[in-house]
């Protein structure tokens, strides 16, 4: 009944200005009331004790000893939202009067007629049309006044308090204001014209707009680049297909053909069998002949018909059809083993060549690599160019440095990847230790580590007893028929996959696949301990030469 009651107070008898916090002026939203009787906006007084770092009265400045315990004002609360529903339906009914076309602003003066403004002027808080802002460009009074853009709401720019224009902003509570309230309520505040606050603010604005523009730049260079690398990724696709497709058919076609041997040796085996069947019947039938001719009377007759029967049909023996039999299985056999023989060394032969196309597709991502002096053990000894390595027996005087590596006698390369692919070459040749392959950025330098994709590296390992070795989490034994001298490591960040080639051959050595990487990847290099001189040959990266 209260809040109806004084719902009813607010559309008859108060007005706007009754309703307002005084720090943000606009309509109470959670009202409190101080211990002086003044009432604000609870978000409002908060922040301002919390700016101010005082605790008074932004109204009549009654200072408080204790920051005082705020409330809610239930009944303000309610008068106030429902004044505002009022207001918002009467702006509604304002606003669609004022309205020419939807989205313009209608000139004040001829609003009857709903003509589109053609400038709103600051001074007289008035939108105008072509015709009735004429007086601006004729008098001299007019001419003073500020124009800008057809805005509507012109009223908004006016204090409620002051009943001015709010031509000045007070950075100490953040709101605009006129100059009658800064004389009266912001004095020891410091308050600047709006244009001067808005200059600052422009600024502000033209940098982030500026922010924004490399953003979408990137972005879409990143987009493009996507985009390009679909393209590509389509034309591998299309290509590996018509490899596989290629291989597959060669090897399908060696199947069948020895299929078609062994099916035809089997069916002439048949037919033979069936023809040697054959000869038994002819021989029922002739010892049938016989019989009857041994029965005859007619002397003339058996005389006439009996050279016919004088030889018989030679049998063949049992023991000879036997090995026969066996001869024939074992041409089967060797015809299948021939077969079988052909697909292996065609399956070897294809497997040889698919390496050589991946490793020379792998070399048309070469990248140019230099050592990282900053990383390196104080024992490694870095040529020059920074392109090769070999443990020395004496520590250099190096500072320790948090990406030194201590005491593994480790360098990483200066160039660190995190997207595409990338390529590189090292000459291993002359040595009887050494670890390459690649790392990430976050490897322990300080402290013994395992090589191992757990501990952030993906590497290749030869050991003293000449034994090649794929560094995973259980390390591999790689049994290398070639030794390699020189190492091709290929890195597809995308697929998460690190290969190792012998670049020499050509040859496959092993991969890493199915990895995530989440941060950069840097080459790695371990020339390993020299050994008294027997290791003393250096890691050298060398430049790549594409095969053609």
């Amino acid at each position: 009944m209260a809040a109806a009651a004084a719902a009813a107070a607010a559309g008859t008898v108060l007005s706007k200005e009754q309703f307002l916090c005084p720090i943000c002026l606009d309509l109470f939203n959670q009202p409190v009331s101080t211990p002086c009787g003044h009432n604000f906006c609870r978000e409002c007084i908060q922040g301002y004790w919390q700016s101010a770092k005082l605790s008074q009265c932004p109204v009549c400045k009654q200072k408080f000893s204790k920051r005082p315990e705020l409330k809610v004002n239930t009944l303000i609360s309610e008068v106030a939202s429902l004044f505002k529903e009022s207001l918002e339906k009467r702006d509604t009914g304002e606003e669609e009067q004022h309205l020419g076309q939807e989205g313009n602003v209608s000139c004040d003066v001829c609003a009857a007629e709903r003509v589109e403004a053609f400038k709103s002027c600051l001074d007289c808080l008035a939108s105008f049309c072509e015709t009735h802002l004429e007086p601006h460009h004729m008098l001299a009074t007019f001419k003073k006044h500020r124009l800008i853009h057809p805005t509507m709401n012109m009223q908004d720019r006016v204090c409620t308090k002051g009943e001015k224009l709010l031509n000045l902003f007070c950075e100490t509570d953040r709101t605009y204001v006129c100059q009658l309230c800064v004389e009266r309520d912001h004095e020891a505040h410091r308050a600047v014209p709006v244009e001067e606050e808005s200059r600052g603010k422009r600024a502000q604005v033209g940098k982030i707009c500026k922010e924004v523009e490399k953003t979408i730049h990137r972005r879409w260079q990143k987009i493009c680049k996507i985009a390009e690398s679909v393209k590509l990724s389509r034309g591998n696709s299309e290509r590996e297909t018509e490899e596989s497709l290629q291989v597959f058919t060669k090897l399908l076609h060696l199947i069948q053909r020895g299929q078609a041997e062994a099916a035809e040796l089997i069916s002439a085996k048949q037919r033979q069998a069936e023809s040697r069947a054959g000869g038994i019947d002819e021989l029922r039938h002739t010892s049938t002949e016989l019989e009857q001719l041994s029965r005859t009377e007619d002397d003339f007759y058996l005389l006439h018909r009996f050279p016919a029967f004088s030889t018989l049909p030679a049998a063949k023996d049992r023991s000879y059809t036997d090995v026969e039999s066996a001869v024939y299985v074992g041409m089967v056999r060797r015809a299948v083993r021939r077969v079988a023989t052909q697909l292996e060394e065609t399956v070897k032969s294809e497997v040889k060549r698919l390496c050589v196309i991946e490793f020379r597709r792998a070399q048309q991502c070469a990248v140019d690599v230099t050592l990282d002096p900053d990383t390196a053990h104080p024992k490694l000894v870095l040529s020059e160019n920074k392109k090769q390595v070999f443990h020395g027996d004496v520590a250099l005087g190096l500072p320790d440095n948090p990406e030194r590596f201590y005491p593994g006698v480790s360098v990483l390369g200066k160039e660190g990847f995190s997207s595409g692919r990338f390529y590189y070459e090292v000459q291993v040749k002359g040595k009887t230790e050494w670890d390459v392959g690649v790392g990430l950025e976050s490897v322990s330098r300080k402290g013994g580590s395992m090589l191992n994709p757990e501990r952030g590296y993906w590497t290749l390992g030869m050991r003293s007893d000449k034994t090649y070795w794929a560094l995973s989490n259980t390390p591999v034994c790689l049994p290398l028929v070639e030794k390699p001298q020189r190492v091709g490591v290929f890195v597809d960040l995308e697929w998460g996959q690190v290969s190792f080639y012998n670049a020499d051959s050509g040859s496959h050595i092993y991969s890493f696949t199915g990895y995530s990487f989440k941060e950069r990847l840097f080459p790695y290099f371990n020339p390993r301990r020299n050994h008294g001189g027997m290791n003393s040959a250096p890691l050298i990266i060398l430049p790549v030469k594409v095969s053609a």
